[in-house]
C-alpha cells in the first residue's frame, strides 16, 4: 500500500504554492484521498486473483518469501548463535560471518501485515481454502 500521509504531505505543499481558495484546497486533498485509496483497493483485488492462480509460480511467490524470511530469521537467531558457541570451542580464532537482516526483517514485517489481512479475510468467511484438498 502507498504511504498515504506521505503523499498527502507533499502534494499539499504544492498545492498551497499555486492554491490560494481554502475551500479548493480542501477539495483537491479529498480527491487525492480518494484516488489513493481506490489504487489500494485495486492493488488488493489483484492480489486476491493472483493468490486464487492454479500455477505454483504466480500463487507461490508469496509463500515462498515467506518460508525465505523464516528460515533467514531461523538461522540469524537460533542456528547462528550455537554455530558460533560451537566454533569458539572448537577454535577460539574462528570468526563466523555476520548476516545482514535488515532487508530480511523488513520483508518479514511487511509479510506478517499481510497474514494479519489473511486472518482479516478468513474472519469474513472471504478466504479461499484449497490446501484441504
Amino acid at each position: 500500500m502507498l504511504p498515504i500521509g506521505s503523499i498527502i504531505g507533499v502534494a499539499g505543499k504544492i498545492i498551497d504554492q499555486f492554491v490560494e481558495d481554502k475551500d479548493l484546497k480542501t477539495k483537491i486533498n479529498g480527491e487525492i484521498k480518494k484516488q489513493i485509496n481506490d489504487l489500494d483497493k485495486k492493488q488488493a483485488e489483484i492480489n486476491l486473483e493472483q493468490a486464487k492462480h492454479p500455477s505454483l509460480f504466480v500463487a507461490g511467490a508469496r509463500p515462498a518469501i515467506m518460508w525465505i524470511c523464516a528460515l533467514g530469521i531461523f538461522t540469524n537467531f537460533f542456528f547462528m548463535p550455537i554455530a558460533e558457541w560451537i566454533a569458539v570451542m572448537i577454535d577460539p580464532q574462528i570468526k563466523l560471518p555476520d548476516l545482514n537482516t535488515g532487508e530480511l526483517m523488513t520483508l518479514t514485517l511487511s509479510l506478517l501485515g499481510l497474514g494479519g489481512l489473511r486472518s482479516y479475510e478468513k474472519s469474513k468467511g472471504i478466504a479461499r481454502d484449497n490446501m484441504k484438498k
